[in-house]
């Protein structure tokens, strides 16, 4: 890999972590590929029948949301997620400090709210039998992933506040 993308951070090795990336980036290529395929069929028959697959917009709003919590997993394990580091690289090494725990914590407590809400959401779907308004399945068959997937990140980005805890200031 040349020296340019390892200086712009777009190194694509998978991070070393305690547990390997490796079923999270496949799920998450896997929800991309998935994607892919109904979207261009969509495209295709549409252009060439005039009509359109009707569960397509169900399907690839779901493969969205699974693709991005894969690939959130993936980005808070090796430590790339999107942040603001304007105030913080001026600070000096023990602040930073600080302020790192105190960013994993506000991600922790805001996967908590996922997973309790999604999860809620989920059960009164369940609960009440809310069918998806295209094709009339059970509606908490797509939204029971969101409070399991948040697990997933909410994992790492907890074996990421341990390593920011276990760093000397």
């Amino acid at each position: 890999m040349s020296s340019d993308l390892l200086e712009a951070g777009l190194d694509t090795a998978a991070p070393k972590t305690r547990v390997p990336v490796t079923l999270e980036r496949a799920a998450a290529a896997l929800a991309m590929a998935a994607l892919c395929v109904i979207t261009f069929a969509n495209v295709a028959v549409r252009y060439f029948t005039d009509y359109s697959f009707a569960f397509t917009e169900e399907y690839s709003i779901f493969l969205m949301v699974v693709m991005t919590l894969f690939g959130s997993a993936v980005a808070f394990a090796a430590n790339r997620h999107i942040r603001i580091t304007f105030v913080l690289d001026r600070l000096p090494p023990g602040a930073r400090r600080i302020a790192e725990i105190l960013a994993w914590l506000a991600c922790v407590a805001m996967f908590l709210l996922l997973i309790w809400y999604g999860g809620r959401l989920a059960y009164d779907e369940w609960r009440f039998e809310d069918t998806s308004p295209g094709l009339g399945v059970p509606q908490f068959l797509y939204t029971m992933w969101l409070p399991i997937l948040s697990v997933v990140v909410l994992l790492r980005i907890l074996g990421r506040l341990r390593d920011a805890l276990k760093a000397r200031a």
